[in-house]
């Protein structure tokens, strides 16, 4: 089963708890503090690997979570760090995160990796908090949440050149004949049902060409299969566009090669822009006369060049694969790049930003510098308490808190602690 699109939710391991701990030994009856650091939790990876053709495995699978990083024992001891998740994802899939649309990154190159979500920091024990007035602190930072996010994987195909047409023009035989590629051939519609991939050496080389399945029209809105693999054409460098030109189906050629073109563009006007060959099957059909010299003055007005060929004959197909070969070494690399607007993960994890809303009286305040505050607070503690107090105004808190017309007695909550506001 071919699967080229997919959603998961990831989760990287959340940071271990600093310790609070004091050193116990005989003889020393009021040892100092001695709470070892929490461990870091573990990344997610992605890993691009051209052994892998499918995003199949993650139809069954949906949530991915890295281990978490342990937490600090006595003696200064730190936690161990979490180990680090490693996802396979196939060579050529792109990451988007689902909240924002953005591109996240693109695993083109077998073996590239890289890191989806970042494992939390340990927090610090309380040995970390001694000072000449302080010599008995008892708190500790809680560990930095893992990142975590929904994203979606996108399976385009990596290859040189896309075969295009309508179901049932001759795609399946033409890359039978020309690669290693062994597609299901038949004479019906849809005989292809998932994209083929098929190396075509030449003398001084080779390159890769995949066989999309057939394009009709209304694909660009999902009509048939087109729009599901339309993609697959995006990361090609040019195009074959092969139109039975026999007239055997009942079709006019020329307006056949329109309507693909058209949904091209409908889709994607760059993709339309690609570089295209029109390759006029099915030579050996003796209605084909009749229509290929009205149907090769046409599609060359229109700017294409046009071959003549049979792929049951294998007549033409040496010249096609000839000039196809040229062409590749004439398309700069920059032609034929993708442009996404990325998501900066780095940006997104120094986000600062926060919020107060009010729902039922209850004043609610969010953002990671408020998170990081309460982990590192020990609300039994009255030295801790008085760090927090310090904290929120600080980091302006306590003046959103009041630009909303918060009064004394009302309700705070943070990260699962209610207090009252007293000023």
């Amino acid at each position: 089963m071919f699967t080229d699109i997919a959603k998961i939710f990831i989760k990287a391991g959340d940071g271990g708890n600093g310790a609070v701990t004091f050193h116990r030994e005989k003889y020393v009856a009021a040892g100092g503090p001695d709470g070892g650091d929490g461990g870091r939790g573990g990344n997610v990876v992605l890993i691009a690997d051209k052994n892998i053709n499918t995003l199949m495995d993650f139809r069954y699978k949906k949530k991915y979570a890295a281990e978490n990083g342990g937490n600090g024992m006595d003696s200064r001891r730190s936690g161990k760090n979490g180990a680090d998740l490693k996802i396979r994802v196939p060579q050529g899939t792109l990451v988007r995160d689902i909240e924002t649309g953005k591109a996240i990154c693109d695993l083109k190159d077998d073996g590239e990796e890289f890191v989806i979500a970042k494992g939390g920091s340990g927090g610090w024990g309380n040995s970390h908090f001694a000072t000449s007035t302080r010599q008995t602190p008892k708190f500790a930072k809680s560990g930095m949440p893992g990142d975590e996010r929904e994203i979606s994987l996108e399976l385009k195909l990596i290859a040189d050149v896309g075969l295009l047409g309508f179901p049932n023009v001759g795609k399946s035989t033409f890359l039978s004949i020309v690669s290693d590629a062994r597609p299901k051939i038949a004479n019906y519609h849809f005989t292809t049902l998932i994209p083929n991939l098929g190396v075509v050496d030449m003398k001084d080389g080779s390159f890769v060409i995949a066989d999309i399945p057939g394009i009709i029209e209304g694909a660009h809105e999902g009509v048939g299969l087109g729009h599901a693999f339309l993609r697959h054409v995006e990361r090609t460098k040019l195009l074959l566009h092969i139109v039975d030109v026999s007239g055997v189906e009942g079709r006019n050629p020329i307006e056949d090669l329109k309507t693909i073109n058209n949904e091209l563009k409908l889709y994607s006007p760059k993709l339309a822009e690609k570089r295209q060959i029109v390759l006029a099957n099915k030579s050996d059909i003796p209605t084909f006369d009749d229509n290929f010299e009205e149907f090769k003055m046409e599609a060359e007005e229109m700017g294409y060049t046009v071959f003549k060929i049979s792929a049951a004959t294998k007549q033409g197909i040496d010249e096609v694969l000839n000039y196809t070969y040229e062409q590749l070494s004439k398309i700069p690399k920059e032609e034929f790049e993708e442009e996404y607007e990325f998501l900066n993960l780095d940006e997104v994890r120094r986000d600062d930003t926060l919020t107060v809303t009010v729902e039922d009286g209850v004043y609610i305040v969010e953002g990671l510098p408020v998170r990081k505050i309460v982990g590192s607070t020990n609300f039994d503690d009255y030295e801790s308490l008085q760090y927090f107090q310090r904290a929120l105004r600080k980091c302006g808190v306590i003046d959103m808190l009041e630009e909303k017309g918060i009064n004394e007695g009302d309700a705070v909550s943070m990260y699962g602690v209610e207090f009252d506001y007293v000023r």
